[in-house]
This record gives C-alpha cells, structure tokens and sequence, in this order.
C-alpha cells in the first residue's frame, strides 16, 4: 500500500504534498474511529510503522464521496495559499448544522518558504532549519495522539450530520474565490451542545509550512481519557458558543473571514 511521506522535503511541491497527505490522514482516521462511514468507505495506508485508514470514494456510501469532493476543495484552496482554517464539526439535527456536539479545527500557515501544517498552540521559534526528520517525527506523533483519543472518546450520538466550513487569508483570497464543492457561507458562531473541552492535538512543521489540529468534544465524551493523554486548554470564549472565527486574537485581528459550507449525512 502506498506510504504518506515523501523521500524528502526539499521543495514547495514536496511539503504541498505531504500536508495535503497529513490532512487526509487526519480526516479519515477521525471519521474511521468516530464510526462516521462504514468500512467500506476506507483503504489501508501506512504512516511509517503505523497502519492508517484513508477514506475514499465509496458508491455505496454517499457520504463518504462527499467528504472526499470536500477535501479536494480543500486543497485547491491550499495550494493556492488561500486557506487558513478548516472546521468539521458533527451535529445531530439535519436542520440546524450551527449548533454541533464535536468539532476539528485544522490551522495552515505558509511561511516564506513554503506551507507548513500547525498543530499546537504557539509558533515554533527556532532559527534552525526544519529537518524532514523533524516533519516526520512530528507527523507520526500528531497522528498517534489523534489514534489516542479517538479511541478512548466516549461515543457520539447514533445519528450524525457532518459540516464542512473553511476559512481563508482574506487578503490573498480573491472575493469571488469559491474552491470546487462550496457555497459562501456565514461566519457566525457555532452553538455547542453540552460543555465544550477543548484540546490541542499539536503542530507539524515543514519548510514550507504549518499545520495545527484542535479538537473540541463534550466534557462528558472524556470521562473515561488518562488527563496526561493531552493538554487541555481552558475556553478562549464564555460557553456554550464557539466562535470558530476568532478563537485566537492575534491570528483575526488582520483577517476577515468569510465560511463556505456543505452538508452531508454520517453513516453508522
């Protein structure tokens, strides 16, 4: 089966490729063990000695074929060095996909050199260059942890909806820019049923680029998580709204956003 990383990270292209990878992985590995889409919706890869589910287009599973248009969308938009944020979030009532009990927050920045994928809370400050090995070491543990407490989450609820919303450098993004399978969309907040705990997952740093993953669930899915598993992170915001917008003043203050979303249903 095909392997996730490249040989090396020497060019644009390169860590292009392995954030796009990484986000895939990410994405499929959340929806694999959150039960989202059957089994079938997924091949098997590997992510050096770890073995991955990535999902893919299944005919059988409509959702699942949606989810993958998405993340296409979201590439288009990567490449472009257009995105900035991008939200899955879980809902339960097909016609209010505002008010969510589970969301992924996945943060992009590009640096002068290139993109990197941004999972932690603070910027990486080191003069010294970033080594494939060090993008390697932390894509591994980035996924790990992200095995870690999808396995150990308590369940979501039987049925699920899931929405997409992504979120954009607006001072590089051309106004009419609508990556392939989006709508423009709202920026309000979003509604969180029960109480939010929010947790970092960690950050990936290329040459090119970085890459954060958050995740927020409800309070009661993590009775039965070892705290030291992950750092939990206090709200930045009074509950139950999340404010996916501006969730860290420095990163708003220069950028307005604009949301594009989509709808699909889970599958259990």
């Amino acid at each position: 089966s095909a392997v996730v990383f490249p040989n090396k990270i020497s060019t644009e292209q390169q860590s292009l490729t392995l954030v796009k990878r990484l986000l895939a992985v990410a994405v499929s590995c959340i929806t694999y063990l959150r039960g989202i889409f059957p089994e079938s919706a997924y091949g098997t890869r590997y992510l050096d000695d770890l073995c991955v589910k990535i999902l893919r287009e299944d005919k059988n599973c409509p959702g699942s074929t949606q989810l993958v248009k998405w993340m296409l969308g979201c590439y288009d938009a990567l490449q472009r060095k257009y995105l900035r944020m991008v939200v899955l979030a879980v809902y339960t009532h097909p016609d209010d996909p505002q008010t969510i009990t589970e969301c992924y927050h996945f943060k992009f920045k590009y640096t002068p050199n290139g993109p990197v994928l941004n999972f932690s809370s603070k910027d990486r400050q080191s003069d010294s260059p970033i080594s494939c090995a060090d993008t390697k070491k932390a894509s591994i543990l980035l996924i790990r942890k992200i095995y870690v407490l999808m396995q150990n989450l308590g369940p979501l609820p039987s049925n699920v909806c899931l929405t997409m919303k992504l979120f954009y450098y607006d001072e590089v993004t051309p106004p009419e820019y609508q990556p392939p399978g989006f709508k423009e969309g709202e920026c309000e907040g979003m509604i969180f049923e029960g109480e939010p705990m929010y947790l970092n997952m960690g950050e990936v740093p290329t040459p090119f680029h970085m890459l954060k993953v958050k995740i927020t669930t409800d309070k009661q899915r993590m009775e039965n998580c070892d705290e030291s598993i992950l750092k939990q992170r206090e709200p930045d915001l009074p509950l139950p709204v999340l404010m996916v917008a501006g969730d860290e003043a420095e990163e708003s203050q220069h950028v307005k956003v604009r949301a594009q979303i989509c709808t699909v249903e889970g599958n259990h």
